[in-house]
């Protein structure tokens, strides 16, 4: 069903790329609505979709001729993983606030709210053949499956971090405990070069895990000893989620960013052959297997 918050929801910080201070009212939405973002100074809105995709270096911004919104993907994983398919996003600022790093605080408020189902079933797309897309940075891949799956393999060659690989059924229970909290991370030997175009100007230990050579910098240390790679499954949950509709089928990526997944969904969009919306309940068939490999 499609579901929205059962009331509003308000939370305010730091842009992490802006540095400046902003604001977010969550509101609750009719049916057939989609996630929707409205700055108030300038009475403009957006939808949150592909077509309204800007930017994707070291996030995702979307935006049209009257309205750009930084930074969009911590809340909009938030708003996939936890089913809501109908809400306005109220900003007065440039870019979604980055709290801790990570999109704990938004679904902890979310969660207590609640989250109330509407009278309408909600389309989803259904992977039918695999899709994929690869280049000389990593790989994406979509393939059948029955639910919503991703998993993700990071690989940080001469670094202590080494190999992160993690698969994640995606589900509103587990969302809060096992991704949500994960933060967003950078490298110490980087931060110079952030500041120097422009980036990370709000950025600061108290909202990104940053790493030497050999460390995490941060006192208080890591929440999970594969902490990157929850992230990047954050990060993904956020950009799929942009393809508009709900999407069964198992997401698998090595090595990708903001960048490789918008050129991804494009992709899938594009092969309209493996895939088809589904509109109404159907009784679900067995699904083929394909293989696939990181090597």
């Amino acid at each position: 069903m499609q579901r929205t918050i059962k009331d509003c929801v308000y939370f305010e910080g730091v842009g992490l790329h802006t540095g400046t201070y902003c604001k977010v009212t969550l509101h609750p939405a009719p049916v057939d609505t989609g996630i929707v973002f409205y700055r108030p100074c300038k009475k403009a809105s957006l939808t949150a979709n592909i077509n309204t995709v800007l930017d994707t270096t070291y996030a995702t911004t979307i935006g049209n001729e009257r309205l750009k919104v930084r930074t969009v993907e911590h809340l909009l994983a938030v708003i996939s993983a936890m089913g809501i398919t109908n809400i306005t996003i109220e900003v007065e600022g440039p870019e979604i606030p980055i709290l801790d790093g990570s999109s704990l605080e938004i679904a902890k408020l979310i969660s207590e709210t609640g989250i109330r189902k509407q009278k309408k079933m909600m389309p989803y797309i259904k992977i039918l053949q695999p899709v994929v897309l690869e280049d000389s940075h990593g790989k994406v891949a979509a393939y059948p499956y029955d639910g919503r799956k991703i998993t993700f393999r990071l690989f940080f060659k001469n670094h202590f971090l080494g190999e992160q690989l993690l698969s994640y059924d995606i589900d509103r229970g587990s969302f809060i405990n096992e991704i949500a909290p994960a933060r967003t991370f950078g490298f110490l030997k980087d931060v110079e070069y952030y500041r120097a175009n422009g980036l990370a100007k709000g950025g600061s230990l108290d909202n990104a895990l940053i790493f030497s050579e050999t460390a995490v910098i941060n006192e208080s240390g890591l929440r999970f000893k594969d902490e990157c790679v929850r992230h990047k499954i954050l990060d993904s949950i956020g950009d799929f989620s942009l393809i508009g509709l709900p999407i069964e089928g198992h997401i698998v990526a090595d090595k990708s960013g903001h960048t490789m997944n918008v050129k991804f969904i494009n992709k899938l969009l594009s092969s309209s052959e493996c895939w088809e919306v589904v509109s109404e309940q159907v009784e679900k068939a067995p699904y083929p297997v394909f293989s696939y490999s990181y090597t």
